[in-house]
C-alpha cells in the first residue's frame, strides 16, 4: 500500500511541475531585450532631462512635475513612443531650469 501512494505522490508531483512550468514560460515568452527603438532627437532630449534631474536633484531643487515628467518619458522610451519622450523630456528639462531658478529667489521674510 504504501508502494502505491509513493508512486501516485510521485506522479502528482512530476505532474504538477510539469504545469508550473508552462505557466512559467507563457509568463515569460517576450524577451528583455525586446524594447523597442526611439529616434535618436528622443534619446538625445531623454538624456538630457537625465542629466538635468540628477543635477536638480544634487542641488536640493528638483521639483516634483519634473522627476513626474522623466519618469513618463523613461516609460514612452520602453514602448518605443519617441514623441512622448520628447515631449516629456522637455517637459523635465523646462521645469528643472525653472526649480533651479528659484534658488536664486530672495528668501522671504514674514513679519518682524
Amino acid at each position: 500500500m504504501s508502494k502505491i501512494l509513493l508512486a501516485l505522490t510521485s506522479v502528482a508531483l512530476l505532474g504538477l511541475s510539469g504545469c508550473a512550468d508552462l505557466y512559467a514560460n507563457k509568463a515569460g515568452d517576450k524577451p528583455a531585450a525586446a524594447k523597442a527603438a526611439i529616434s535618436a532627437e528622443a534619446k538625445a532630449a531623454l538624456s538630457a532631462a537625465q542629466a538635468d534631474v540628477k543635477a536638480a536633484k544634487a542641488k536640493s531643487a528638483l521639483w516634483t512635475t519634473a522627476d513626474a515628467a522623466l519618469k513618463a518619458a523613461e516609460e514612452a522610451a520602453a514602448k518605443g513612443d519617441s514623441d512622448t519622450v520628447i515631449k516629456q523630456s522637455k517637459l523635465a528639462s523646462d521645469h528643472v531650469k525653472k526649480g533651479l531658478a528659484q534658488l536664486n529667489y530672495p528668501v522671504l521674510k514674514v513679519g518682524d
